[in-house]
This record gives C-alpha cells, structure tokens and sequence, in this order.
C-alpha cells in the first residue's frame, strides 16, 4: 500500500549493464539488489551477478559489506525506508485531513517498481522466519497508520478495522486483479474502490 521511490529501476524486467560509476557506491550496490530481488527473489541477489550489471569486479563488495548475508539485511532496510518510513512521513509532513493522508499514502505506493519489490519480500517471507517477521512488523506500522486515519471519521471499530484490512488489500492484491472492468482501466477501477472506502460513515 504505502511505498514510495525515489531511483529508477526501469530495467527491472531485464535489459543491459547498470551505466558504471567511476566508484561504485553502496548504495548503487543495494539499488542492483533490490532490482535482482524483484526480478529473481533472494536467490537471484548474488554478488558476481550484481558486479557483472554494475560493470564493476566483485572486489569492491566487500568493501562495504561483509557478505552476500549483510547486503541481504541493508536491502530489506532499504525497502523497509521506502515502503513504509518514507511514505507515511510524507503522508503526514503534507498535513491535510485523514482522508487526504489516506489517499496520499496510496498515491505514493502505487509507483509498479517498487510495488514489484513489495511483493518480492512477501515471496521472500514465506521462505524466511527473519523475513516474515519484519514483513510483519512493518504490516503492522501500515495497519496501525491506516486505523488511526480511519479513527479520525470512523466511529464503530468494526467499521474502522474493516475498512483499513480492505484498504491494505486493495493496496497489496490490486496487482494481481486481471479481470476487466467495462469502461474503466484496472487502475480507475482500483482508485473507484479505494475511494468508495474512504466515503464519510452513512
């Protein structure tokens, strides 16, 4: 639901050599692994791999890092920052009502690259104990922004949590919806949905 980016990783889906740096930064060595990561899942982040698209030799990795493993946690970091720290701070930094901080948070989310690398961790998780519990921790950050925002013109709890779990599901799942939708793109019809959920209580 709530991700935000600010890289490109357009060739997430494949293409050529990430243009070469004169030094390779950690954080261009982090970007190259979120990017193997959305496209292959964890086992595809291994550090030939990566210095081959970045152009660089494999030497420089270990430079920053202590291994493939700490480059796995400052990825996860990574994505932690920018699926959730950055978007609801941004939500909330722009002031406005529940509802405008709602529907910024979903605004920023839907950027496909990063929603991509989202859904990579969710895969990740269910291989991984360290991974689904930080999934679930942040899970639970997004949950609790949404319930606070809906608590602002949303008396009854039931209605509160049961329009956030709908809003947090439209926000992971819109990705797999391939129905058609008469008139309407998939993305109208996902942004009809997210706004029928924040309509005031009758």
């Amino acid at each position: 639901m709530m991700c935000t980016v600010t890289y490109t990783i357009s060739r997430i889906n494949g293409g050529g050599q990430i243009p070469a740096a004169p030094r390779t930064t950690r954080d261009r060595w982090i970007e190259a692994g979120l990017q193997a990561l959305a496209r292959g899942g964890p086992d595809a982040v291994r550090v030939e791999t990566l210095a081959a698209r970045l152009g660089v030799t494999k030497g420089g990795f270990y430079g920053y890092f202590d291994g493939r493993t700490a480059l796995l946690t400052e990825m996860l970091d990574e994505w932690e920052r920018r699926c959730s720290t950055a978007v609801l701070d941004q939500a909330e930094a722009r002031g406005g009502d529940a509802v405008d901080r709602i529907r910024r948070a979903g605004e920023l989310s839907f950027d496909e690259d990063l929603h991509r690398i989202d859904l990579a961790v969710r895969a990740w998780a269910r291989n991984d104990e360290s991974v689904a519990t930080r999934l679930r921790r942040i899970d639970n950050v997004r949950m609790d922004f949404l319930r606070k925002m809906f608590g602002a013109f949303v008396t009854d709890p039931d209605e509160i949590e049961a329009r956030s779990t709908l809003t947090f599901a439209l926000a992971i799942g819109r990705h797999f919806i391939v129905a058609d939708h008469p008139g309407y793109t998939t993305r109208e019809a996902v942004q009809l949905a997210g706004e029928y959920l924040l309509r005031p209580p009758q």
